[in-house]
């Protein structure tokens, strides 16, 4: 039997979706990556804000197509959607043959046998499984769905912030960390499979460590992971400003394997809009984290997001919003307009925003980060890099990878000529000669 998987949403989801596939493969089952020869799909969903939820719909709906033109048999629906609408799916979405929440991931081969079980009239192989959302799976086997040489690792689950806007709690349960020798095990695993570098990820990857060891810890464990593995290169995604500790900045400054990368979610810079959105800390501390880092680690690059026409964002907000994004000069940034989510504090508020209005702001904010990196990436002409080679683009006949300044799946990339060939997971100093928008081009100098 053949077994087809699409996987939505966030790096966090990935993750469950290669713990599925290893269980799976490790039950006998066959793996296609063509939902056409599947006898069965898994779409394991998102459902964070309003345009995921129509994405994982839309997959369903394209992928029961081949219910009545191919040979699939059975549609299983995981991951957040599945979680946050357990009651709708079997009634709205007829197509779908079984659900399982995100602490139920463990039985994914229940599901599969459940569905495909041809002793039963077609009418009772309809399965669901809804164990608490604290119950879902902290690490365990897996099989990479990135390239060999990167992986994500996730070292918790959950989330206690409780911003106003975000239903991640409701969805995923309480901040459960993993402990610092199950990660460590991991990461060492994915070395000997050829990783070089290892993105962290988790809801709040600094608040990693207060439920198990009564203090933030992620500073320990970088230094763990280091001390233990070779990987050249660790990235940290996912990092909260109230939580950033000087042992933390002094860690990432002092470990050479740490990048000089951070990922920070902003959210936004109003404190009107900040308390209302539940955010821990004012402007004041956001402004004096960023200075920080900058200070300790002046050749940091700092990734952040933004979200634009939150409930009660009047013109002012929105233009102290503008001017923070022209002051700080962030490397990279995005920007999401706000999104009525039931079920959130936010979604009762008054004075919500024009749908319109929410995306000339997104598209003002967009057009100043534009110049911003575009003026940035200038600055990189002439300097040589050091980049992860991705791979070949035949059509284009260029080499492309990206540098310490690029996270995967949302940064940038770097292209670039070579005279000898490079092979996928080598590392390469590039020389920078020109920029495209938010890529930078080149030609390799060595390659190791």
């Amino acid at each position: 039997m053949k077994i087809g998987f699409v996987s939505l949403g966030c790096p966090k989801n990935q993750l469950d979706t290669e713990v599925m596939l290893h269980e799976l493969i490790s039950a006998g089952y066959e793996i296609t990556p063509e939902e056409t020869e599947a006898d069965i799909v898994i779409i394991n969903t998102c459902a964070f804000i309003e345009s995921a939820k129509r994405e994982s719909i839309d997959n369903i709906l394209d992928i029961a197509w081949l219910k009545e033109h191919r040979s699939l048999r059975a549609i299983i629906v995981t991951g957040c959607l599945a979680e946050r609408y357990r009651d709708e799916i079997f009634n709205e979405l007829p197509e779908v043959d079984a659900i399982l929440g995100v602490g139920s991931i463990h039985n994914i081969v229940d599901a599969v046998k459940a569905v495909s079980d041809k002793s039963k009239p077609k009418s009772q192989r309809k399965y669901s499984s809804y164990e608490k959302n604290d119950a879902v799976q902290l690490g365990g086997d897996r099989v990479l769905t990135t390239p060999n040489f990167w992986a994500y690792i996730k070292i918790a689950e959950g989330c206690d912030n409780r911003c106003a806007y975000c239903a991640i709690p409701s969805i995923r349960g309480k901040f459960r960390s993993r402990t610092i020798e199950d990660i460590v095990a991991e990461a060492k695993d994915l070395e000997s499979l050829g990783v070089k570098e290892l993105n962290i990820v988790a809801q709040d990857t600094t608040r990693y460590g207060l439920d198990i060891y009564g203090e933030y810890s992620l500073a320990k464990l970088l230094r763990a992971i280091t001390e233990q593995t070779q990987i050249p290169w660790i990235r940290l995604m996912y990092c909260y400003p109230d939580k950033i500790t000087d042992e933390l900045i002094a860690e990432m400054r002092d470990n050479p394997r740490i990048l000089k990368y951070i990922d920070l979610p902003i959210q936004h810079i109003s404190d009107n809009m900040l308390s209302a959105m539940n955010r821990h800390g004012d402007g004041k501390m956001v402004r004096e984290v960023i200075a920080k880092l900058r200070k300790n680690i002046p050749d940091i690059y700092i990734r952040t997001t933004f979200i634009v026409g939150f409930p009660g964002e009047t013109e002012q907000d929105f233009e102290e919003l503008c001017e923070f994004v022209r002051e700080a000069k962030f490397e990279h940034a995005g920007v999401f307009t706000y999104s009525r989510e039931e079920d959130t504090p936010a979604y009762d508020f008054p004075c919500q925003i024009d749908e319109q209005v929410k995306q000339d702001r997104m598209d003002i904010i967009m057009r100043e980060q534009l110049e911003i990196n575009e003026k940035h990436n200038e600055t990189m002409i002439g300097a040589t890099v050091d980049v992860l080679c991705e791979d070949y683009d035949p059509v284009g006949r260029i080499y492309f990878g990206r540098g310490t300044a690029d996270a995967p799946e949302i940064d940038g990339k770097v292209y670039f000529n070579s005279d000898e060939r490079i092979m996928p997971g080598s590392f390469v100093k590039v020389k920078i000669r020109r920029v495209s928008d938010y890529d930078l081009i080149g030609r390799a100098v060595t390659s190791k």
